[in-house]
C-alpha cells in the first residue's frame, strides 16, 4: 500500500475517534441532565463550552501544524483531549463538566486542520475532495458508532465508564501515529526512510517557515475568507445541532426510547457519512469535467438549500416517523458539501491551508456555540422542542445563499517568495 494510503486510513481512523469522543456526551445527553440536575438551559451550556474553545482554538492549532509538523502537533492534541474524554467520567456538577468539557475542546480543535494540513502535502488537487470526504464520512461513521457503543455501557455500568473506555482509544492513535507517520510529501519521503520529521518538512511547510508566516493583514482584508468563514458559520447551526442537542432532542422532543434511540441517532450519520464519501467523489468529478466553480460552489449551495427545506418539514410534520426521515435527509444532503468547503481551504489557502481551515472551522464553531445556547433558551422559554429547528433551516438558506458567492478560482493569499 501506497505511504499516503497508510496516511489516510490512519486520519480515517482519526475521523472515526473524533467523533467518538465527541458524541459520547451527547448520547449520555438525558442520563447526565438526570444525575447532575441540569436544566435545558445549563446542558446548552455544557455543550457550547467544548464549542467555544474548540471554536476559539482552530487557527492556533492549524496554525502550529502548519509551522511545527503535524506528527507532533496531532499525536499530542489527541493524548489532551483524550485524558478529558476520560476526565468527563468524574464530573459532579454544572462548574466541573463546564471546565472539563472547555478542556477538552482545545484539543480536539486541530483535529480537522491538521488533518487538511496533512492532506494538503501528500494528495493532489484532483484528490483532494475525495481524501477530505473519506475523513469526513469516517467521522460521522463515528457519531453513527456511538450510541451502540454508549447505550449499552450506560445500561451495564453507568454513563461515567463510556467516557473511560473511549478516552482509551485516543491513546491507542497517538501513539501509533507518532511511531508511523514524518512531516513531508510523497516526494521528500519514502517508504523506507528513518529520516528526522526535521529534515524530511514539505516544501510547502518550508516556505511557511522561510515566509515568516502568514500575511494576517491581507488575509483579513479579503472578502474571499469573510464569505468562506460565514457560509461555515451559517452551516454550523445545522451541524452541531446534530452533534449535541439531536439525541436529547429525538428523546425528550418527539418520545423515542433508549432503544429506539440506538437506531434513530445512528441512521442521520450513516446518511451524512454516505453524503461525505458521495460528495468528495462528486467535488472532484465536477470540478474534472465543468471547472472548480461547478464541483465547489454550485455543489455547496445546492446543498445546503435542499438541507434547509428537510429541516423545515421535520419541524413541521409531527410524528417519530416523519422527524426521522427528514432529519436523516437533511444530514446526509447538506453533508454532501462539506468535501467541498474543505477542499475549498486548500484550494484557495494552499500553503496555508491548515491556517485557512482552522478560521473557517473556527467561524463554524462560533455558530455552533450559538446554536447550542439558542436551541436550549428556546426549549426552556417555549417548551416547544420543534421551535429552534426552524429558526436552524433560515440559518442553512443563509449559508446556501453566502457558498454561491465565494469564487473559488482566486487564491485567498497570492503569496510568492
Amino acid at each position: 500500500m501506497k505511504r499516503k494510503n497508510v496516511i489516510l486510513a490512519m486520519l480515517v481512523i482519526l475521523g472515526m475517534v473524533t467523533f467518538l469522543d465527541r458524541i459520547n456526551i451527547s448520547v449520555a445527553g438525558s442520563s447526565i441532565m438526570h444525575d447532575l440536575d441540569l436544566s435545558p438551559a445549563q446542558w446548552g451550556w455544557v455543550q457550547s463550552a467544548f464549542i467555544l474553545s474548540y471554536g476559539l482554538m482552530q487557527i492556533p492549532m492549524g496554525a502550529l501544524g502548519d509551522r511545527y509538523g503535524h506528527r507532533k502537533i496531532l499525536a499530542a492534541i489527541v493524548l489532551w483531549w483524550s485524558a478529558f474524554t476520560a476526565f468527563t467520567g468524574q464530573a459532579g456538577g454544572l462548574v466541573s463538566l463546564l471546565v472539563i468539557r472547555f478542556m477538552f475542546g482545545i484539543g480536539e480543535a486541530g483535529s480537522s486542520p491538521c488533518s487538511t494540513g496533512v492532506i494538503s502535502r501528500w494528495f493532489e488537487k484532483g484528490e483532494v475532495g475525495k481524501a477530505q470526504g473519506y475523513v469526513w464520512a469516517a467521522s460521522r461513521m463515528g457519531g453513527a458508532l456511538t450510541p451502540f457503543v454508549v447505550i449499552p455501557v450506560m445500561m451495564w455500568v453507568g454513563w461515567r465508564a463510556a467516557f473511560y473506555l473511549l478516552g482509551a482509544l485516543g491513546v491507542v492513535w497517538a501513539v501509533v501515529w507518532w511511531l508511523y507517520y514524518r512531516d513531508g510529501s510523497p516526494g521528500s519521503i519514502s517508504s523506507q526512510s528513518s529520516q528526522s520529521s526535521q529534515s524530511s518538512l514539505s516544501s510547502q511547510t518550508r516556505e511557511y517557515r522561510q515566509s515568516g508566516g502568514l500575511q494576517w493583514g491581507a488575509l483579513l482584508r479579503n472578502r474571499q475568507f469573510w464569505l468562506l468563514c460565514l457560509m461555515y458559520f451559517f452551516y454550523a447551526f445545522g451541524s452541531w445541532f446534530f452533534f449535541s442537542w439531536f439525541p436529547t432532542f429525538m428523546e425528550l422532543g418527539r418520545g423515542f426510547d433508549k432503544t429506539e434511540l440506538t437506531y434513530a441517532v445512528a441512521v442521520p450519520f450513516v446518511m451524512s457519512m454516505v453524503g461525505n464519501i458521495a460528495g468528495g467523489h462528486l467535488t472532484d468529478r465536477l470540478t474534472q469535467k465543468y471547472g472548480i466553480k461547478t464541483g465547489r460552489k454550485a455543489l455547496g449551495s445546492t446543498s445546503l438549500a435542499v438541507s434547509a427545506v428537510c429541516m423545515f418539514l421535520a419541524a413541521f410534520i409531527p410524528g417519530k416517523m416523519a422527524v426521522f426521515v427528514f432529519l436523516s435527509l437533511c444530514f446526509g444532503i447538506f453533508d454532501l458539501m462539506l468535501p467541498s468547503a474543505w477542499a475549498l481551504c486548500i484550494d484557495l489557502g494552499r500553503q496555508h491551508a491548515g491556517t485557512i481551515s482552522g478560521a473557517m472551522n473556527t467561524a463554524g464553531n462560533l455558530g455552533g456555540f450559538c446554536c447550542g445556547i439558542l436551541f436550549g433558551q428556546l426549549v426552556q422559554s417555549s417548551g416547544n422542542y420543534n421551535l429552534p429547528l426552524y429558526m436552524i433551516a433560515a440559518m442553512l438558506l443563509v449559508s446556501a445563499f453566502l457558498f454561491s458567492l465565494i469564487n473559488p478560482t482566486k487564491q485567498i493569499i497570492d503569496y510568492r517568495l
